[in-house]
């Protein structure tokens, strides 16, 4: 059971300091192997540290206030860890073109708040995956990329 519980801290860093606030940059290339795989349904799938790094640089300056945060605790087995989370940001930065379904104009004043579940797959105590289900369909509702039924 250590190797769960070893492989729970590190996700657990890793939410706090690379989706909360503030973030901490560095923890990309402390805690992910150098091709790491990030995906979720609203942007196109990140490889690699530099990837991943220039995707959050991004997200976080078109969205400044972004902060994600677990809501259940984490489930481990194996060499995988699974957390549920909600969070959110207020868009007041620059454009923000990295959604799949739409852009951003500059300073929308837009807001989002979702929820999701994450499976991340830890490799020798670093993050290798992270593929996530989220409720992008609100975020994107929420945002005005995509019209309420």
């Amino acid at each position: 059971m250590a190797r769960e519980q070893e492989n729970k801290a590190v996700v657990g860093r890793w939410f706090s300091e690379f989706w909360g606030s503030p973030w901490n940059p560095a923890i990309i290339d402390e805690l992910t192997t150098p091709d790491m795989l990030l995906q979720y349904s609203l942007h196109a799938p990140r490889r690699g540290r530099d990837d991943v790094r220039s995707f959050m640089m991004g997200f976080r300056e078109a969205f400044p206030d972004l902060n994600f945060w677990g809501t259940a605790d984490l489930i481990a087995e194996g060499d995988y860890v699974v957390g549920r989370w909600e969070g959110g940001g207020t868009h007041t930065g620059p454009a923000f073109s990295d959604f799949l379904a739409g852009s951003l104009p500059a300073g929308s004043g837009r807001k989002m708040r979702f929820t999701g579940t994450t499976v991340l797959r830890v490799q020798n105590g670093r993050i290798a995956e992270e593929i996530g289900l989220d409720d992008g369909v609100t975020a994107l509702q929420q945002l005005g990329l995509l019209r309420a039924a």
